[in-house]
C-alpha cells in the first residue's frame, strides 16, 4: 500500500507544471510557453565567473548540515544591509531553493494533524501541497481584488488555536503586487494580538524569491523589521537565472525571542526529511555573490510591451510591481476555459484556480521579447472569439 495524498499529489502535477510539459511536446519555434517562472536572462557575470573558478577546485564534497560557514557569514551581511532586523550565522540553513526551505518550516511547525497554516490569496499553488505534505491544514483568505494587499477581516476570520504560521509572499507571486509598509505594519500589529490572546507564537513564514525583482524604484518594505517571529525563505533561482540549480536558505533574526529552541526544531526537520548540506558548489559560489544584483531591465521592457499590448485589446490586468509575472482577468467564463481555447493556438497561460483566486490567467513574461511579439495576435483573436 502506499499513501493516497502522495499518489494523488503524484497524478495530479500543478497546474504550471501540466502546462509546461504540454508544452514541451509542441513545436519549440511555435510554442508561446508563459507557463513556468522559468528566467529567460542569462545569471549575472558575476555568478558565472564564480562558477567557473569554484569548478576547478575540490569544493564538492560535504560541507556541515546548515551550510558552511562562509556562506552563511556572507548572507547574514546581506541580509544586515538590507534591513532593520539582525542575524548571525547560527540563524542561516542553507537549503535546495525556497520549496525545500518552505517544507522545513512547516515540518518543524507542524504539531499535530490539527496545526493550519494559511496564506493570502492570490498565493503560489504549491503552498497547500506543501502544509498538507507536512501532515498539516491549510487555509487561505479570500483575495483583495482592488489592491492585491491582504484582505484582513477574512485573514482574522481564519486565525484560530491551531494556527501556527502564515505564509506571506511578497512580490507576489501570481499577482505581481508587493505588500506595503502600511500593509505590513498593520498584519504585524494583527499577528501581535491575535498571538497573545491565543496564548502562542503566530510565525511569519516570508517566502521572497522575487525580492530583488522589483519595478519603477517601487519600495520592498521587509516584514522582519516589524515581526520579530519571522522566518525569511529565500531562493536564488530567480535573481541569479539559476532555477534549476535549487540554491537558497531559511533565516531567523536574533529577535526571535524562541531563536535556539526554533532552529533546534528546523534543524532536526531538515534532517528527517534529508534535506542536510546544500550543493557545495553553489553555496561557494553564493559565499561570493550574495550581494550580487540581477538585471532586471529585460523583465520590465517584457512587463511594459505586455501590459501596454493588452490593455490596449480591452484586457483588464493587475499592474505588476515586482517578480515577472502579469495577472490578467479572464474574458471568458473561467479562466481553464481561456488557458484551454488558448492552448489550441500553442499559447500557454496559467489559470488562476490553484492560486486560490478564480477568473484570473497568470502570464510569466520572463520570456524571450519575441515570444511576447508572437503571441500578441493570438491574445487579439482570443479575445474577439470570446
Amino acid at each position: 500500500m502506499v499513501s493516497s495524498l502522495m499518489e494523488a499529489y503524484g497524478r495530479k502535477r500543478s497546474c504550471i507544471r501540466e502546462l509546461f510539459e504540454f508544452g514541451r511536446t509542441l513545436d519549440p519555434d511555435l510554442v508561446m510557453d508563459f507557463s513556468l517562472g522559468n528566467p529567460s536572462v542569462r545569471p549575472p557575470q558575476a555568478v558565472l565567473d564564480a562558477l567557473s573558478e569554484l569548478g576547478k577546485k575540490d569544493v564538492h564534497g560535504y560541507t556541515v548540515a546548515p551550510g558552511s560557514m562562509e556562506v552563511r557569514k556572507a548572507v547574514c551581511r546581506h541580509l544586515n544591509s538590507i534591513g532593520k532586523a539582525h542575524y548571525e550565522p547560527s540563524g542561516i540553513i542553507m537549503t535546495c531553493g525556497a520549496a525545500a526551505a518552505l517544507c522545513i518550516c512547516m515540518k518543524a511547525l507542524a504539531i499535530d494533524s490539527s496545526t493550519q497554516f494559511l496564506a493570502q490569496a492570490p498565493y503560489f499553488a504549491e503552498y497547500e501541497c506543501f502544509a498538507r505534505g507536512c501532515g498539516a491544514r491549510f487555509a487561505a483568505a479570500e483575495a483583495d481584488l482592488e489592491s492585491f494587499q491582504i484582505n484582513f477581516p477574512a485573514l482574522e476570520a481564519l486565525i484560530g488555536p491551531s494556527t501556527q504560521a502564515l505564509v506571506l509572499n511578497s512580490p507576489n507571486n501570481p499577482s505581481g503586487a508587493i505588500l506595503s509598509e502600511s500593509t505590513l505594519r498593520r498584519l504585524a500589529q494583527l499577528l501581535e494580538r491575535r498571538s497573545a490572546e491565543l496564548g502562542h507564537r503566530i510565525y511569519i513564514i516570508s517566502d521572497e524569491p522575487y525580492r530583488e525583482i522589483v519595478y519603477d524604484g517601487a519600495s520592498m518594505p521587509h516584514i522582519a523589521d516589524w515581526y520579530d517571529s519571522t522566518i525569511v525563505c529565500y531562493s536564488y533561482s530567480k535573481s541569479f537565472s539559476l532555477p534549476g540549480d535549487r540554491i537558497g536558505y531559511i533565516a531567523v533574526s536574533d529577535s526571535v525571542d524562541d531563536k535556539d529552541s526554533l532552529m533546534a526544531s528546523l534543524a532536526g526537520s531538515a534532517r528527517a526529511m534529508g534535506y542536510v548540506c546544500a550543493p557545495s558548489l553553489l553555496q561557494a559560489m553564493v559565499a561570493r555573490c550574495a550581494d550580487v544584483k540581477p538585471d532586471i531591465s529585460s523583465y520590465r521592457e517584457n512587463r511594459d510591451l505586455l501590459l501596454g499590448s493588452l490593455e490596449a485589446m480591452g484586457y483588464e490586468c493587475v499592474m505588476p510591481s515586482g517578480a515577472f509575472y502579469l495577472f490578467i482577468k479572464s474574458p471568458y467564463s473561467s479562466a481553464k476555459a481561456f488557458s484551454d481555447e488558448a492552448k489550441k493556438h500553442g499559447l500557454l497561460v496559467v489559470p488562476s484556480d490553484d492560486f486560490g483566486c478564480k477568473g484570473f490567467l497568470r502570464i510569466s513574461y520572463c520570456v524571450d521579447r519575441k515570444v511576447i511579439e508572437r503571441s500578441l495576435p493570438v491574445f487579439e483573436k482570443l479575445l474577439k472569439q470570446d
